[in-house]
């Protein structure tokens, strides 16, 4: 075998982070690392490399020693191990010998005749029955509670990480890790009992080109223009891709050296606006499909756009800095700094006039275009803010008489609601046992949905503070997001599900 090179394990650690969901730690640790710079083809690494790396390690080890002391061999079970990992990593050879001895002598002397081991099963065996089946019925019991309002959309094969709903249409989109984005569409009516593995009303959008590079074309982002008419999807290869409605390939977006983490359209829909690791921001001409400009101002990569009107928008950086740049200017129009740690996330509010950021400081930053320093400092979370999210209310919104509010989800699993206008917090919302990866107002500003690691998603009135339903799902949820008539919400899981909950309260 050859030598284990410093580039390839930092390769494999840095696509253990990234597989494993801690993708800002895996940015950081890639950027630090230089794999920007790297020759390295990741395309033939597998994913899971890591994991598999010393799993196959340990296993050699253990089937090494277990070699040497054959001739001491006895009969045991097929599934008993004689060593345990941390063993093989702690102790010399003597050591393991020993263990290994000892181990065997035990079970030759504990291990039971063949008739005990029958009289056992016999005893034990009717009890068994009847608490299986008493666990299946409720089991099934449950899954039928869940289902009357849930419909469970099935056919991707790897984590889903992103999800959007069409503005005009009855579609929601999809983004995986198996490659692909996915535009469901979903009826008006209330949902079922119906699971929908590979129903005919699926377009399937594949980012791959070959099976070789299978691993690396996740779907990162996606955003549909303000008509509903044309997805857009950032990958993992640094490509974007813009789709039609109808799962048509538009065009094929190719600038990025790096994964792109970011995508969102402009208003007017002219105009696609992209961040990506390799530091940089490109806006899109959409009409052409050729980069407009790129925007080159971060050292670190970019982790958020956000666009404050058609033709300027934000940027976030793990270099801890925000700039605010416009469409034909050569350098930042604005640049805000204060944050000790990258930047998770921004958002204009909804008159584009404040810019609220989260970091991995934990703090909440909100910022106006008049003046250098943030306009509010919010201290109250405890760990790392993920994601940020401004009320469809107050000015500029079909909801102007009331309240505007901001909403912060939060590794120290609660969800606060800010008051921007008084500079202080409204209520924390403790309702979660993880980490909130996801938080998303409903249109008419009076629900927010949560969703978290803790597999749970809660939907809580936004006056009265508190959860009003609660849907438990199987797997980790990373986004949450509602259709425009405000009655269902849906939610993409790490177990390769899609799920669309009613919201008739």
């Amino acid at each position: 075998m050859g030598s284990l090179t410093s580039e390839f394990l930092n390769f494999i650690v840095f696509r253990y982070l990234f597989e494993s969901g801690f993708t800002h730690s895996a940015f950081t640790f890639g950027y630090e690392a230089g794999l920007n710079r790297s020759t390295m083809d990741g395309h033939i690494v597998p994913p899971g490399a890591l994991i598999q790396f010393v799993q196959k390690g340990i296993q050699y080890l253990e089937l090494e020693k277990k070699f040497e002391q054959s001739k001491d061999d006895t009969d045991m079970d097929e599934d008993f191990k004689l060593l345990e990992p941390l063993d093989l990593i702690t102790k010399d050879v003597d050591e393991l010998r020993k263990i290994i001895k000892e181990k065997k002598e035990k079970v030759q002397k504990d291990k039971p005749t063949q008739k005990d081991k029958t009289n056992a099963d016999h005893r034990l065996e009717p009890t068994r029955e009847r608490e299986m089946e008493k666990q299946q019925k409720e089991k099934e019991r449950e899954q039928d509670k869940e289902r009357s309002d849930v419909m469970v959309l099935e056919g991707h094969t790897s984590e889903v990480f992103v999800c959007a709903w069409s503005p005009e249409w009855s579609l929601l989109a999809s983004g995986s890790g198996d490659s692909t984005a996915r535009i469901w569409t979903i009826g008006d009516g209330q949902c079922n009992s119906t699971i929908q593995r590979r129903p005919p009303n699926v377009f399937v959008l594949n980012h791959l080109e070959s099976q070789a590079t299978e691993e690396n074309k996740d779907v990162t982002s996606l955003d549909w223009n303000s008509e509903g008419t044309l997805l857009a999807t950032g990958s993992y290869d640094g490509q974007a891709r813009i789709w039609k409605r109808s799962g048509e390939l538009v065009s094929t977006l190719n600038k990025h050296k790096g994964p792109i983490m970011s995508l969102k359209w402009n208003k007017k829909g002219d105009y696609l606006l992209s961040g990506s690791i390799d530091t940089t921001a490109v806006v899109w001409n959409v009409k052409s499909g050729e980069s407009k400009q790129q925007f080159d101002f971060h050292s670190g990569p970019l982790l958020d756009v956000a666009w404050r009107n058609n033709d300027s928008f934000a940027t976030s950086s793990a270099d801890n800095m925000i700039n605010v740049c416009k469409i034909g200017e050569n350098k930042p129009v604005k640049t805000f700094s204060g944050h000790q740690n990258e930047i998770n996330a921004i958002k204009w509010d909804p008159s584009g006039s404040l810019l609220a950021s989260c970091s991995d400081d934990s703090t909440v930053k909100i910022w106006s275009m008049k003046q250098d320093v943030c306009l509010h400092d919010f201290r109250e979370h405890r760990k790392e803010i993920y994601t940020i999210k401004w009320s469809p209310t107050g000015a500029g919104t079909s909801n102007p008489n009331n309240q505007l509010l901001l909403a912060s989800a939060s590794f120290d699993s609660t969800v606060k609601l800010w008051d921007v206008e008084l500079g202080r917090l409204l209520h924390s919302l403790n309702g979660h046992r993880e980490p909130v990866y996801s938080v998303a107002f409903s249109p008419n500003g009076e629900y927010l949905a949560s969703g978290s690691l803790d597999k749970c998603m809660n939907i809580w009135s936004v006056k009265e503070a508190k959860i009003v339903k609660t849907y438990n799902g199987d797997g980790c949820i990373f986004e949450v997001c509602w259709n425009k008539e405000c009655n269902k919400v849906a939610a993409c899981f790490a177990n390769k599900k899609v799920c669309v909950c009613d919201m008739r309260l």
